[in-house]
C-alpha cells in the first residue's frame, strides 16, 4: 500500500466542504479514510481508494460503534486527525423549515445521532490512535449555532450549538492525551445544496459574497497541522464577518 505522510478520518465526505476537505488534504500527501452511509463509489472524485472508505450509517449508534473497529483496523496504530464533518438538516413539506413546534422527536434523534453524538462516539473510540499521533479532532459546527437561521431547521441549529459545546469539553478532556479540539463554524458557503434565497443574504454579510469551499477547507487543514499547535478548545468561524 502507498506510504502516506500523515492520515485523516473524515465523515461527510459525499459532497461540498466534505469533498474540498479530501482534496486539500490529498494535495498535501495524507492519507484520506471517508465514512459514508453509502458505499464507496466507482466513479470517486478523490484517489483514496476503497480500502480507504468506510461505510457507515452515524445515525445508527449500534453501527457507528461497531464501525470503530474496522477504522481501527485500517490504521497503523496512529490517527493524525479526525473530522467531524456530517451534518443533517432535515426541511419540511416543499423545503420548508422545521422548527420547535414541527420537528417530531424521530427527527430530533436522527439528526442528534449524525450532527452530536457520532463525534464523541468517534473521537472517544479512536483515543488511544490519536493520543499516539499527538493528533487533532476538528468538530463542524455552523453559523445557525449562534441564532434562528432563516433556512436551518431547529434541530440541526441546536445540534450544532451542541458540538460547540461538546468541543470545549473533549478539547479539556483529550488535552492531557496531547490531542487538540476545535470546531469551525462555516457561514453561507456556495454549494450545491443552497437553500433557495441563500443569494440574497449576501447583501447582510461584510465581504459582500458568499464562501467557497476551498476557504472550508483551508481552515481545517489549519486546525490539524503544526501551525495550530497551541490551538485548543476554540471555534473559528468562516462567514465572511456576518455576524459582526
Amino acid at each position: 500500500m502507498e506510504q502516506y505522510k500523515k492520515t485523516l478520518l473524515l465523515t461527510g465526505a459525499s459532497r461540498g466542504i466534505g469533498h474540498a476537505t479530501v482534496r486539500r488534504f490529498n494535495r498535501a500527501g495524507w492519507r484520506v479514510i471517508t465514512c459514508s452511509r453509502a458505499p464507496f463509489p466507482k466513479e470517486c472524485p478523490w484517489g483514496g481508494g476503497e480500502e480507504n472508505h468506510v461505510q457507515i450509517d452515524l445515525s445508527d449508534p449500534s453501527d457507528t460503534i461497531k464501525k470503530v473497529e474496522v477504522i481501527r483496523d485500517r490504521l497503523d496504530g496512529r490517527l493524525d486527525a479526525l473530522v467531524n464533518n456530517a451534518g443533517i438538516s432535515p426541511k419540511g413539506e416543499g423545503g420548508a423549515r422545521l422548527n420547535t413546534l414541527d420537528t417530531d422527536l424521530k427527527t430530533w434523534g436522527h439528526v442528534f445521532h449524525v450532527n452530536f453524538f457520532a463525534s464523541v462516539v468517534l473521537a472517544r473510540g479512536l483515543r488511544e490512535e490519536l493520543a499516539a499521533a499527538k493528533g487533532a479532532v476538528v468538530n463542524v459546527t455552523s453559523i445557525a449555532g449562534y441564532r434562528v437561521h432563516p433556512f436551518a431547521g431547529a434541530a440541526y441549529s441546536t445540534s450544532k450549538a451542541a458540538l460547540a459545546a461538546l468541543t470545549r469539553e473533549m478539547a479539556h478532556d483529550f488535552g492531557p492525551l496531547g490531542v487538540r479540539v476545535n470546531a469551525i463554524a462555516p457561514g453561507e458557503i456556495e454549494t450545491d445544496i443552497l437553500s433557495p434565497g441563500t443569494d440574497k443574504m449576501i447583501e447582510d454579510i461584510p465581504l459582500r459574497r458568499l464562501g467557497h469551499t476551498d476557504e472550508v477547507a483551508n481552515t481545517i487543514y489549519f486546525l490539524c497541522t503544526d501551525a495550530s499547535s497551541y490551538i485548543s478548545g476554540t471555534e473559528i468561524e468562516v462567514n465572511g464577518g456576518q455576524h459582526v
